[in-house]
């Protein structure tokens, strides 16, 4: 078993190596809307009883209508982390000719892709480019757009990747987890004609309710059938879906506004305190800068946390502060830095 990857969030360790308590620290080390929405009303029964068909069914219509995926129903599941970890007995299942057990995962990107498929014994090639990709690999990951660095893939260069993993027997996965804010980017469109096609959405990181642990599942019918099947009975729970079938029928152009005028208030911060922006997405920015280890535990003795990467020690990755009161914040414990 690999050793596990350290992700952001990690305010409880933060804390206990620099002091505060949680609850004081700014969290800026995930990619989560800081300003959730207003909770839809839940009715009593969907805490109550355990999570019906009906409700199931109203979530998946839901999901349908505000990705656009046509004839298919997205697949509600607790989190897409919960189906990365089944993509590996996917390629198993003996309904997938398998000669070969090599994947590719277009990289740096989300760690979880490699270790889940490491963990099961696969062969993984990390290609930085999709013309890497050869008839070899049995399965693709494109993370689109991709974390950390806000790397995008045109629809069409995408499509033309999925024709030529099918034409070898393989499938490709895209993790659309950022995509709410850029609906454009979207394969969901184009996932009916697109057979050997998965994607991966999440819900918590653009309405910023991740501790709800909800994403969906988007592919032809007896791979969403398998993953339905193998995450077992009730999988999500009653509230989530009933949050869902609320939140996916609404109006979102404000929430986009609100998060286009956050990411424009961390822009303006970094800027001022001289950072080089890399990359990113609405959700977050990535920063480079031979100082970023210095940087990060500077932040940290100020109650800031902010995402750091082994494998790119110049990296650092800023998430949405909440509102103005921290953009100063953060500005203030920028500009105490010694540079």
């Amino acid at each position: 078993m690999s050793a596990p990857i350290v992700h952001g969030g990690g305010i409880t360790a933060a804390a206990a190596s620099f002091g505060g308590r949680p609850d004081d620290w700014l969290d800026l080390s995930t990619g989560i809307n800081p300003c959730p929405v207003a909770l839809p009303d839940i009715p009593a029964r969907a805490w109550h009883r355990l999570p019906d068909r009906h409700l199931v069914d109203e979530a998946r219509r839901a999901a349908r209508d505000h990705y656009g995926s046509g004839e298919i129903l997205p697949l509600p599941v607790p989190g897409t982390q919960s189906v990365i970890q089944l993509l590996p007995r996917l390629i198993e299942d003996g309904r997938i000719a398998v000669t070969d057990e090599r994947v590719a995962v277009v990289s740096p990107t989300y760690g979880e892709y490699a270790r889940a498929f490491a963990s099961a014994g696969f062969a993984v090639d990390a290609v930085d480019d999709l013309a890497a990709i050869g008839s070899e690999h049995r399965l693709t990951v494109v993370v689109n757009p991709n974390n950390p660095d806000g790397r995008v893939w045109p629809t069409d260069t995408l499509i033309a990747l999925h024709d030529r993993m099918k034409a070898a027997g393989g499938l490709l996965v895209v993790d659309e987890a950022f995509g709410d804010t850029d609906p454009a980017l979207s394969l969901a469109s184009h996932a009916p004609q697109l057979s050997n096609l998965i994607i991966f959405r999440s819900f918590g990181k653009f309405f910023g309710f991740a501790g709800l642990r909800l994403g969906f599942a988007i592919a032809r019918g007896d791979i969403l059938a398998r993953f339905e099947d193998w995450l077992g009975p009730w999988a999500v729970s009653g509230p989530a879906l009933s949050i869902a079938g609320s939140l996916l029928r609404s109006d979102v152009s404000p929430i986009r506004g609100r998060i286009d005028e956050r990411s424009a208030g961390l822009h303006a911060v970094l800027k001022g305190a001289g950072l080089q922006i890399s990359g990113g997405t609405a959700l977050f920015t990535l920063v480079a800068d031979a100082r970023a280890g210095d940087i990060y535990t500077h932040l940290c003795r100020h109650h800031i946390l902010v995402r750091k990467f082994d494998y790119a020690p110049d990296w650092l990755r800023f998430g949405l502060t909440p509102d103005p009161a921290a953009d100063r914040r953060l500005g203030e414990a920028l500009q105490r830095f010694e540079r």
